[in-house]
């Protein structure tokens, strides 16, 4: 176990550590010369959007988990988790900031994947993964045991829909730093799930289905 933690410990600090190198460098390729700017309702755009408000959910999620236990390594990972998704949010809202782009759009979530149309599960679940408004109520009445079990199934529920989305803007975007950045929440999420799995094993529990 403490060998995973170890290793998102270290993912983390190289992702803070390169933070500011990855926004200037959205500058240079594609974002700074006003001639190749994204559109509005491009996939570049459209991914910034969506995963920014998906991310916030993992941050909230992450914070209320550390105030319900007091387990060493779910908090870790609590922590690391929202560290590095709120220093992604902020890199992906600066973007959309630097192509002087709205960080709302009238059109459905993943509009941009051609999925405008897919049915929500409502109740604040705007997108694949996203936990429902209920059951961010319910994870803040929970502790201990209870609590670190169902935050690793709400986080690997989010963690799936996140990895998706960020597949399709490997596939779609067109700035390469954000394509680079996207691969490297696919690769960084996956780890966290096979993580998270253990977690769960260790607890007797197993993610939702």
């Amino acid at each position: 176990m403490k060998k995973h933690i170890g290793w998102i410990a270290g993912t983390t600090a190289a992702v803070l550590v390169a933070a500011g190198a990855i926004t200037y460098a959205v500058a240079e390729d594609g974002g700074g010369s006003g001639q190749d700017v994204p559109s509005a309702d491009g996939a570049d755009a459209g991914f910034a959007r969506d995963m920014a408000v998906h991310h916030q959910q993992a941050v909230e999620m992450s914070y209320i988990v550390r105030d319900r236990t007091t387990n060493t390594d779910v908090r870790r990972l609590a922590y690391d988790i929202a560290q590095t998704q709120a220093n992604q949010r902020g890199m992906l809202l600066g973007w959309l900031d630097l192509w002087d782009l709205p960080k709302v759009s009238a059109k459905p979530p993943m509009s941009w994947m051609g999925m405008g149309d897919m049915p929500e599960r409502g109740d604040g679940s705007l997108m694949p993964g996203m936990a429902t408004d209920t059951e961010l109520k319910k994870l803040g009445t929970l502790n201990g045991k209870q609590a670190e079990i169902f935050y690793l199934q709400l986080m690997t529920d989010h963690h799936k829909g996140g990895i998706h989305m960020a597949e399709g803007c490997v596939a779609k975007c067109t700035v390469e730093v954000e394509k680079n950045l996207a691969q490297g929440m696919v690769d960084a999420q996956q780890s966290e799930l096979a993580t998270m799995k253990q977690m769960l094993e260790e607890r007797g529990a197993k993610p939702r289905d």
